[in-house]
């Protein structure tokens, strides 16, 4: 079945428990999102993180998502991704989805690069045989040799970026979430994992992709999503939002 992503009214609120009220209203206030928070019926905080969105996506579509730091792209992304699930409307996802948010997720400090191997790609929902039969395709193109033999504890930030970067790459995609472009180790990896991701994107049915980058948005994606707290702004063809939100830009 071909892949799909149908967003109706979705809503999401987040409840907020680590300061008073008071001090929420005000920094929600400053930011100019005096409408974003409300009580719920138990007298929590909550805020709108995702108002009233409504989308289609299917086979061959590629969303970029764009708009200012806050207006919810990455809290969309794990809203599709079954991270967050909406506290009202509708959520239908057709397809094996692969989120590159938090690719680090899962995996252990006592264990070694291999068994990481192992424990980041059942939590990635490959099944042991496609792990055994990928496991030394990833452990080539991490470059770590040895160190795979080691505990996660004895690698560097970038040495478990790579690690974790191989293993996401490594599931067959229907839908791709991606937050950002990844940095991933020096030049020459970092071009090398740029190869591997436009490959992914290429197999993946549907991409979406949350970035400031005009230009990536615009070779990359048919859609854009222009998002601004939490609700939709415009929608359409890349070129015409994208345009629409950098004319927006140089006004602001």
């Amino acid at each position: 079945m071909a892949a799909s992503i149908s967003l109706r009214n979705v809503h999401l609120e987040l409840p907020i428990y680590e300061i008073s009220a008071q001090s929420l209203k005000k920094r929600v206030m400053r930011l100019g999102r005096r409408n974003s928070i409300a009580e719920d019926n138990t007298g929590v905080i909550v805020v709108k993180a995702i108002d009233d969105l409504s989308l289609e996506l299917r086979t061959g579509d590629r969303l970029g998502l764009i708009g200012h730091n806050g207006a919810g792209k990455s809290t969309l992304l794990r809203v599709m991704a079954g991270i967050y699930s909406p506290t009202a409307g509708e959520l239908r996802v057709q397809g094996v989805t692969v989120p590159l948010l938090d690719i680090t997720l899962g995996m252990d400090e006592l264990s070694t690069g291999r068994q990481n191997i192992r424990l980041r790609g059942l939590l990635l929902g490959m099944n042991s045989a496609e792990i055994k039969r990928k496991t030394d395709e990833i452990a080539d193109f991490t470059e770590l040799g040895d160190y795979l033999d080691l505990p996660l504890r004895t690698y560097s930030n970038g040495m478990r970026l790579r690690l974790a970067f191989a293993i996401s790459t490594a599931v067959e995609a229907d839908i791709l979430l991606l937050d950002e472009v990844l940095g991933v180790g020096d030049a020459s990896f970092q071009e090398k994992a740029e190869r591997r991701l436009r490959e992914l994107h290429n197999r993946a049915e549907i991409v979406v992709l949350a970035i400031h980058s005009s230009e990536t948005v615009l070779k990359t994606c048919n859609k854009v999503l222009w998002m601004e707290q939490g609700h939709v702004r415009m929608f359409g063809e890349a070129h015409d939002i994208v345009q629409a939100y950098e004319r927006d830009m140089r006004h602001a």
